[in-house]
């Protein structure tokens, strides 16, 4: 059974991949002609490379004990997404949510790894607040996989390839929130919960380039 708390959880996993398997991905990506392009807008997200997508698939079953930890009841990983950031981009302050609670499989989370890091910036962080502005009113329950009660947010997902986060929704922007901005080198996975608002900070220097994938249960 889901517990809001899996929904709203920060956990990192070290090591997730190595400097080899860095080096591996980086070039899988070099060689696809989609993913090697420069993005045509900010925080566009595309299909990994197959080569890419059976790295990243090895390393979430052997990360699967650690996250478990924060996030019982996580299955595994949806397909992998695979973006780039330069100078000037950013990821806008977004909240993906869960927009179907009674659809198996249930993403009740994000997971993030880059494999190069920016020169400067391309930070990712995550908001809190106590503000009810993220939250709808509804709630999940136990028919649809959930412990009673379950508040659920309003969902601004990522979407399919070809689309990313343009703007911060103007909701959004009026919520009083806390950031908390991550340090996580390049190898260092970022798993959280679906329902945590959070973002990246612009590219100053360099580019970022980083693998994302839902977290399903």
């Amino acid at each position: 059974m889901i517990h809001i708390s899996e929904t709203l959880v920060l956990q990192t996993i070290e090591d997730f991949v190595d400097a080899e398997e860095r080096a591996r991905l980086a070039k899988f990506v070099d060689a696809d002609p989609v993913a090697s392009r420069r993005p045509e807008r900010q925080a566009e997200v595309v299909p990994a490379p197959s080569g890419a997508e059976e790295i990243l698939r090895r390393a979430t079953e052997r990360a699967l004990p650690a996250i478990r930890r924060a996030l019982p009841s996580v299955r595994g990983s949806g397909p992998w997404g695979y973006t780039e950031l330069w100078p000037g981009d950013a990821v806008p302050t977004h909240l993906d949510g869960i927009p179907s609670p009674g659809t198996a499989p249930r993403r009740i989370g994000r997971i993030g790894v880059s494999v190069v890091d920016a020169d400067e910036g391309g930070l990712f962080y995550v908001e809190t607040t106590s503000s009810g502005v993220p939250w709808t009113g509804a709630v999940a329950g136990e028919d649809e996989g959930f412990a009673p009660g379950t508040p659920l947010t309003r969902c601004l997902p990522h979407q399919p390839a070809g689309r990313g986060h343009a703007v911060e929704p103007s909701w959004l922007s009026r919520t009083p929130t806390t950031r908390w901005t991550t340090s996580a080198p390049a190898g260092v996975a970022v798993a959280y919960g679906s329902q945590l608002i959070h973002g990246v900070t612009p590219v100053l220097r360099g580019r970022l380039r980083k693998f994302v994938a839902d977290l399903i249960a």
